[in-house]
């Protein structure tokens, strides 16, 4: 397990999964806002199309699931994506149940895995891309130390319309654990 100051990230538990599909993916509007592929219904227990499942994923992803280190209590999900070897780059996402948010959680989960791109992949550079109104998140990333990049305008589509996206970055060198 990784450790933060209050979070711990973990390989995923197959009792982790009902519950982040529960209460992350059934929230359509709420997924939307953090995931660029269309939403779909997933059946319980299925594993096709399920979003959670860590069993057949690509090289290039790794997930966590956060847990509260003080009682163990599943928190979210936390993901390095686009793991680019050659670039050294990789994109980084997170998911907090809904009652584990706005207590500053965020910000230890982003610094924990900059912790594993940085320390132990050996990336040089991490990004996020949020939504640009996702305030929560970008918080969390600019207390990790990342910094606003720019701005893509109109550029995803979320639960009916366009909006803008919101590019931070970090580079190794500006990293301090």
């Amino acid at each position: 397990m990784l450790h933060g100051a209050k979070i711990g990230l973990r390989a995923r538990h197959e009792d982790d999964i009902p519950v982040l599909l529960d209460e992350l993916h059934g929230d359509v509007v709420t997924r939307t806002r953090g995931d660029d592929r269309p939403w779909r219904p997933v059946a319980p227990g299925a594993t096709a199309g399920n979003p959670f499942r860590v069993d057949d994923l690509p090289e290039d992803v790794v997930c966590f699931s956060a847990v509260d280190l003080a009682g163990g209590e599943l928190l979210g999900e936390a993901v390095l994506w686009g793991i680019d070897p050659h670039k050294r780059s990789a994109h980084l996402g997170l998911a907090l149940r809904p009652a584990h948010r706005g207590k500053g959680l965020g910000a230890d989960v982003v610094r924990v895995l900059c912790d594993y791109g940085f320390a132990v992949r050996g990336l040089n550079r991490l990004q996020v891309e949020t939504l640009a109104d996702n305030t929560p998140m970008i918080k969390a990333a600019e207390r990790a130390g990342f910094t606003v990049e720019g701005t893509l305008r109109s550029s995803t589509w979320v639960y009916g319309g366009f909006a803008d996206e919101t590019i931070l970055g970090l580079l190794a060198a500006e990293w301090t654990r």
